[in-house]
């Protein structure tokens, strides 16, 4: 099994002392922190506020968190090569309070883990190709990685690194295929 890079991400905490309007301060998480001693789930997607992403990617996590829990999975993380102000509005936009959201705004995690792929024919940038993983104490257990990985890549796999499947292959079922969009996007 393969670790999973040593990074460090800028996160966005609330803090009820920092005061006015905006009681946040920036604390750093480490690979570390964040992986070790649990079992988690990671989720990676090209950016929020996008259709795929904002229908189903997340919103499918979110709806089967319990059932992950109850397999023994500490926590699902949602990782985006987007600042930690895009990804707090957005899972406040989306709901998202049990899933945590994870910025990766330098692309350091996402381009360690060999997933950063340029989507510039969107105007996008520098982003994430989709996958998911079980990662066990920083070990990469399984990776489900989206068919046709390439830079510019004229379509938007989603096939495997859906919720359903991640959780089927926890449970050592055979998977049902990604499930039909949660919300109703809306840009």
């Amino acid at each position: 099994m393969a670790k999973v890079p040593d990074v460090v991400f800028k996160t966005r905490v609330r803090d009820e002392s920092v005061g006015g309007p905006n009681p946040y301060r920036w604390e750093d998480k480490t690979t570390a922190d964040i992986f070790g001693g649990k079992k988690v789930v990671i989720f990676s997607l090209p950016g929020a506020f996008t259709p795929t992403c904002s229908s189903n990617h997340l919103p499918r996590y979110e709806e089967l968190y319990s059932e992950f829990a109850a397999q023994g999975v500490d926590e699902i993380i949602c990782i985006s090569v987007n600042d930690a102000f895009v990804m707090f509005k957005w899972g406040k936009e989306i709901g998202a309070d049990k899933v945590f959201l994870l910025p990766d705004g330098n692309g350091e995690f996402t381009r360690k883990m060999g997933m950063l792929v340029d989507k510039s024919n969107l105007g996008f940038g520098m982003r994430s190709w989709r996958y998911s993983m079980l990662v066990n104490d920083g070990e990469i257990e399984k990776m489900f990685v989206e068919p046709d990985f390439a830079d510019n890549c004229p379509t938007d796999p989603f096939e495997v690194s859906d919720a359903d499947t991640m959780l089927a292959y926890i449970k050592g079922e055979s998977a049902p295929g990604v499930s039909d969009p949660v919300k109703e996007f809306v840009g």
